[in-house]
């Protein structure tokens, strides 16, 4: 048994690195901890925390392939995010100019949850404790 402790952090590569670290920082509310350009790759890289928490690593790399999203693919299928209160949430998100699905509940929980994109059609989901 590996004994794995927690996720450390999650590493996405972005299409426009200007665009998604404003949306993950500005609008999501990531803090920036750390940034660096690495010219030998002609890449970005961002560490970005929640709270005290270092969560995502956001990447930029020359010309990245798009994600396939739809039609669902193996691979990642989307991020969820804790939140205490939803509609507050998608309201604020709306006044960025993203949209929410409507909401939906989890059948097995109960639990209220809503699902939205970042600018690269990366799946995330918003799930009410």
């Amino acid at each position: 048994m590996l004994n794995l402790r927690q996720v450390h952090h999650i590493a996405l590569i972005c299409s426009d690195y200007a665009r998604s670290k404003v949306f993950y920082c500005d609008v999501l509310g990531f803090s920036l901890l750390r940034e660096v350009y690495r010219a030998e790759r002609d890449s970005w890289k961002a560490d970005l925390a929640l709270g005290n928490q270092y969560t995502i690593e956001l990447f930029s790399f020359p010309e990245p392939p798009p994600r396939v999203s739809m039609p669902e693919a193996c691979g990642l299928r989307h991020l969820a995010f804790s939140i205490d209160k939803l509609e507050p949430a998608i309201a604020e998100l709306a006044g960025s100019g993203v949209i929410c699905e409507p909401i939906r509940i989890d059948p097995y929980t109960q639990r209220r949850f809503t699902f939205f994109n970042d600018p690269d059609g990366l799946p995330l989901e918003l799930y009410e404790q």
